[in-house]
């Protein structure tokens, strides 16, 4: 049986979104670096900015109260993404990729 790559399942990004994810902040901070890739980033608290292009990604996250299903507590943190002068192909092709390199899954 043949394996098959992961395919992208979203095919539009707008400019300005939120998620609401299921990790730490900690976590999510682990993350970054692999799913921005090679593009230049600073780091701040809570915050931070990607350079795509001739332009720039604006990620903040808040903690949030744990999502709670009977005995399991998941941790959650709310990002908002904001994208300035990025081409529309350009976030399509940062956020595959992001979204590669952040999703979690079971089986």
């Amino acid at each position: 049986m043949a394996e098959s790559a992961a395919k992208p399942v979203q095919s539009y990004y707008p400019e300005t979104f939120e998620r609401d994810m299921a990790c730490t902040g900690a976590e999510w901070c682990a993350w970054l670096p692999a799913a921005i890739g090679t593009h230049h980033y600073e780091l701040r608290e809570s915050a931070a900015q990607v350079q795509i292009g001739g332009g720039v990604l604006q990620l903040a996250w808040q903690v949030q109260p744990p999502r709670v299903i009977a005995l399991v507590r998941l941790p959650r943190l709310l990002v908002r993404f904001a994208f300035q002068d990025v081409a529309e192909a350009e976030r399509l092709a940062f956020m595959q990729r992001f979204d590669l390199y952040t999703q979690r899954g079971g089986g």
